[in-house]
C-alpha cells in the first residue's frame, strides 16, 4: 500500500473513532461475493483488511451469506466463509434473504450503525444504500487491490456537527466527555455564571500589624491564684530566719566570757 493512501485511510478511521466511537478490533461484515473473489484470486482477505484498516479486525459473516455460498458449490469458498465468526441475523435457513437485504437489516438499526460494523462488499447497489447511513466504513476490491471508500456525505455532516459542538461548548462539557446522564444533571447548562466583585480591594495582609490578644478576666484571676499558691509553698518549705538585737547579743557574749574565767580558776596553771 502506498504511503499517501495509508495516511488517508488512517485519517478516516480516526474520524470514525472520535465521531462514532469505533474501537479495535473492528467488526467487519463480509458478503459472499467478496469471499468468492478473494478465494478465486488467492488473496489474503484477513491480511488485506488489517492493512487497509491499519488495526486488528474481527471478520464476520451472516447466515444468509453462508447460504448464498452453499448455492455456488465452491467448497474452498465455503470453508473460507466458515472460518469467520457467525453473525446471527435472525433469518431462518428456510426463509433466507438475499445477502444485500440481510446485511442492510443488520447494519441499519433505526437509521444508524448501532453496532459499529465495517462493511466489506462487492455489491455496488448495497454500498450505495449504506452511504446514506452515517458512520459506516465501506471496503471493496478493485483490480486485486483492497480499497476503502472516502467519508460519505452523511458521515462528514455528523463529524462537522460534533466538531462544532466541541468548539462552542468546550471539551469540559459533560455531554462531550461521555459522562452518564446522572452526572450531566449535576451540571445544568442554564447555570448563571459567577459574578465578579467590583470595588476597592482590602489591604495587604503582610503590611497589617497583627492584633495582640488581651488576657481575659478569668485567665488573670487564675494566674494570680497560681502565684499566691507558689508563695505559700515557698513559706512552708523555707524556715524564716529570726534577727537578734544587739543587747541580747552582748549579754550572750558576756556570759560566755564569765564561763571561761570560772574554768581557768578551777584549774590553776603550773
Amino acid at each position: 500500500m502506498r504511503q499517501k493512501r495509508a495516511k488517508s485511510y488512517k485519517k478516516q478511521m480516526l474520524v470514525y473513532n472520535y465521531a462514532f466511537k469505533f474501537r479495535e478490533p473492528y467488526q467487519v461484515l463480509i458478503d459472499d461475493q467478496l469471499v468468492s473473489d478473494c478465494q478465486r484470486s488467492h488473496y489474503d482477505l484477513v491480511g488485506g483488511l488489517k492493512r487497509t484498516l491499519q488495526a486488528e479486525v474481527k471478520p464476520m459473516i451472516t447466515q444468509c451469506c453462508i447460504q448464498a455460498l452453499y448455492s455456488t458449490r465452491n467448497q474452498d469458498a465455503i470453508e473460507l466463509g466458515k472460518s469467520f465468526e457467525r453473525r446471527r441475523c435472525n433469518h431462518p435457513p428456510k426463509e433466507a434473504r438475499s445477502p444485500n437485504e440481510c446485511i442492510e437489516s443488520v447494519v441499519n438499526v433505526n437509521g444508524s450503525n448501532k453496532h459499529r460494523y465495517v462493511v466489506a462488499s462487492q455489491d455496488i447497489s448495497m454500498r450505495r444504500k449504506l452511504r446514506k447511513i452515517p458512520g459506516v466504513p465501506l471496503v471493496h476490491m478493485s483490480r486485486s487491490v483492497m480499497v476503502m471508500e472516502p467519508l460519505s456525505e452523511a458521515s462528514s455532516h455528523v463529524n462537522e456537527v460534533t466538531e462544532r459542538e466541541k468548539l462552542l461548548k468546550g471539551l469540559n462539557d459533560p455531554k462531550m466527555a461521555g459522562l452518564k446522564a446522572s452526572s450531566i444533571e449535576d451540571y445544568p447548562e442554564n447555570q448563571p455564571p459567577a459574578k465578579k466583585r467590583k470595588g476597592p480591594k482590602g489591604p495587604n495582609p503582610l503590611s497589617v500589624k497583627k492584633k495582640q490578644k488581651k488576657p481575659e478576666q478569668g485567665e488573670g484571676n487564675g494566674q494570680e491564684q497560681d502565684r499566691g499558691q507558689e508563695h505559700e509553698n515557698d513559706g512552708k518549705t523555707k524556715r524564716r530566719r529570726r534577727r537578734r538585737h544587739k543587747s541580747s547579743q552582748g549579754n550572750i557574749d558576756g556570759q560566755e566570757d564569765s564561763a571561761e574565767e570560772v574554768e581557768t580558776q578551777g584549774h590553776p596553771q603550773h
